[in-house]
């Protein structure tokens, strides 16, 4: 056999995770919500643009009883062919790299560089900076979003920049979500800040979780309170959830992007990022809450803060126990939300996470959130 013949047409491993989800009847969203990752990353699965890792294999493996390494052997075959067929295609230019290099325009160098540090055709396209012409005239407008004088700076926000190695916000596309989320943050006009005044009105805030509609009147409270509110939606691989971080004039901001269009997460990213703050958590933290991994002590606290506003755990556990032999209904839900005065989505996303019911169920409780806040979102 030749050893040399190569595939006519290569297959990515997304192909196989398809036909698989296919078989089943289960859509791409729905394989996201139940492995924790987000509905983007499995797109690019399918499509071939992202890899399967070993953590991805082992949790493709439990769900859909196959191995960890199958899916890691289509990934590496694939990714092999897809070299040696890349470098064929390099072998058979007729001239060098070198020469393509020098052909290249300095403009077009230059467009490929801020191309690199942050999504340029999305802030263009969303007003964040300027259409101009000229690659020395975008620069400028560049410099001016990302707050330095030369683009060759290392942007930083109005405060300690610090970040876990778990969520790193260097990505140019995170990057300039944070950056946005400074500048609408700035616009605001907010009351003095105080984080013991915030924490002592934060049983008033959880009022507000009953319905979607009370959301703006919520957020004028936080601005009264010192906190700005950015609502900025997530910029494509950005995959961002929420941040929290402070300004210079001591000012509290919050940074929501309205990924999932949920009431469930959206209070759970509020509150998470608020639980930041009244915790004292210095520097920036950005946040991905379908991200796995360790978790730094300050995650785990802001995520118990926010979990226990919005459902103390022993209410939560006392339902689960009390709905165990008949089963969790609709009725059972509205009844124990309306005691406790929270949005019957809010108690479903909580039984979700904790997979007391499947992500399938009591979804149309999960009602949407933005058409509530249009004038905050930027």
């Amino acid at each position: 056999m030749n050893e040399n013949l190569k595939p006519a047409r290569l297959v990515p491993p997304g192909a196989f995770l398809k036909r698989e989800l296919d078989a089943r009847g289960w859509s791409q969203r729905y394989l996201a919500e139940i492995t924790g990752r987000p509905p983007q990353a499995i797109s690019e699965i399918i499509k071939g643009t992202k890899q399967i890792t070993p953590e991805t294999a082992i949790d493709f493996a439990d769900v859909l009883g196959t191995s960890a390494e199958f899916w890691l052997n289509l990934e590496s075959r694939y990714r092999l062919q897809l070299a040696q067929r890349n470098r064929s295609k390099l072998n058979s230019k007729e001239s060098s790299s070198k020469d393509s290099k020098e052909k290249l325009s300095a403009k077009a160098r230059l467009k490929s560089k801020l191309d690199a540090l942050v999504p340029v055709a999305e802030l263009l396209k969303r007003g964040w900076i300027r259409r101009v012409s000229g690659a020395g005239a975008l620069e400028k407008e560049l410099c001016k979003f990302l707050g330095v004088d030369d683009i060759e700076e290392k942007p930083q926000l109005s405060t300690s920049w610090r970040h876990s190695q778990a969520r790193n916000p260097q990505g140019g596309a995170q990057l300039a979500w944070l950056k946005r989320v400074e500048a609408v943050a700035k616009e605001q006009k907010v009351g003095a800040f105080s984080r013991t005044r915030l924490e002592n009105a934060v049983p008033a805030l959880l009022e507000f979780m009953d319905s979607p509609e009370r959301i703006p009147v919520a957020l004028g409270r936080l601005n009264s309170l010192g906190v700005r509110v950015a609502f900025v939606e997530h910029l494509p691989k950005s995959y961002v959830d929420g941040a929290a971080f402070t300004l210079d004039d001591g000012s509290a901001v919050v940074g929501v992007s309205l990924r999932y269009d949920r009431i469930d997460h959206f209070w759970f990213t509020l509150l998470h990022e608020l639980a930041h703050i009244v915790s004292s958590h210095k520097g920036v933290h950005l946040d991905n809450f379908g991200e796995k991994g360790v978790q730094s002590s300050e995650e785990q606290e802001a995520n118990a803060l926010a979990q226990n506003w919005i459902f103390p755990r022993e209410y939560v556990d006392r339902f689960v126990s009390e709905t165990r032999e008949e089963g969790v209904t609709r009725a059972a839900i509205e009844k124990m939300a309306a005691k406790y005065g929270r949005h019957p989505g809010l108690l479903v996303g909580q039984l979700q996470y904790r997979k007391e019911i499947m992500y399938s169920e009591f979804r149309d409780m999960l009602v949407p959130v933005k058409v509530h806040v249009k004038e905050w979102l930027s």
